[in-house]
């Protein structure tokens, strides 16, 4: 058998009816046949792996206790074979028949090239807050992007631009793997993404972004799920970066009123009902609050603090 061209890596567990869409929808690609599919699942219980069993090259298994966002994504990658590895979560749907060739064609393009990541687009049920939040968000944006760093002008960067800099997203991605056997990820539990992209640049590849390659990727969680995810990252954010988005108490107070009233204005003009505006109004506080206490119990080495499960 010839080496294919491109490896798929599909993270998952309890897909559901959603992953049977992204498999359908990597199916359907074209002018890519020689494409190998490498799964890593964390136990599922819900039949996803009996539908990537007869769907896929090779099925990684794992306990759900070991599932770590940069392990888990390493172990996968080490059982592909390709040049090239395209990292995907199973609820990121593919848009388009040449969804495959626009995502690889910045590394196919320019050798110096180390990761391109795709455009994400919310899911047609998600809300006007979601849609709002997401549109912010570097892999959103309609433009083009190729990027070259190195560690002193990142050091030079306020911290804010430094992580502009380095934006990048494992949602949907392809990286070089010969770039990875020298920069695999790290084990954390969020933003591997960020922290590898860091480290490209730094070594002095280039990162792209692809908004030709489109995903259909959106979440609306609970307030809580957010709070502990948002805590999460800006403690990684600011072990990466120095960034404190919210610093003191004050700017808390200040976050939490500008995003309610923001949030109001979104869900009013959504039509959204009384749960939609209560469900806005704790995401006000729970965003706002997860960016101050990740970023003051990074500051002050209090880690242990980070709340679990996410």
């Amino acid at each position: 058998m010839n080496r294919p061209l491109a490896s798929i890596v599909l993270v998952t567990r309890n897909g559901g009816q959603r992953l049977a869409a992204v498999l359908d929808a990597i199916d359907a690609q074209r002018g890519r046949g020689d494409v190998e599919m490498v799964a890593v699942d964390s136990g599922s219980t819900d039949g996803t792996r009996d539908r990537l069993a007869s769907r896929v090259d090779c099925l990684v298994e794992i306990d759900p206790r070991d599932f770590n966002h940069g392990a888990t994504r390493n172990r996968a990658i080490a059982a592909a074979t390709a040049p090239i590895v395209v990292l995907l979560v199973q609820d990121a749907v593919p848009r388009g028949p040449d969804w495959l060739d626009e995502l690889l064609a910045p590394l196919e393009r320019d050798p110096r090239v180390a990761g391109a990541c795709a455009r994400q687009v919310p899911r047609p049920d998600a809300s006007a807050v979601v849609r709002h939040h997401l549109d912010r968000w570097a892999a959103t944006r309609l433009e083009p992007r190729l990027v070259f760093a190195d560690a002193g002008r990142l050091d030079a960067l306020p911290p804010m631009e430094r992580l502009t800099l380095c934006s990048f997203d494992n949602v949907c991605a392809a990286i070089r793997r010969s770039v990875w056997e020298r920069h695999p990820f790290e084990t954390t539990p969020i933003a591997e993404d960020i922290a590898w992209a860091r480290d490209v640049l730094v070594a002095g590849h280039g990162l792209a972004y692809a908004p030709s390659a489109v995903v259909e990727h959106s979440h609306d969680r609970s307030a809580w799920y957010e709070l502990k995810r948002t805590w999460v990252l800006h403690q990684q954010l600011h072990r990466l970066f120095g960034l404190r988005t919210i610093p003191t108490p004050l700017h808390l107070a200040r976050a939490v009123a500008s995003t309610a009233a923001l949030h109001r204005r979104l869900v009013s003009a959504a039509g959204g009902g009384l749960a939609d505006h209560g469900r806005a109004a704790m995401l006000a506080v729970a965003w706002p609050l997860g960016q101050y206490v990740g970023g003051v119990t990074a500051a002050h080495g209090r880690t242990a603090w980070r709340p679990g499960g996410v």
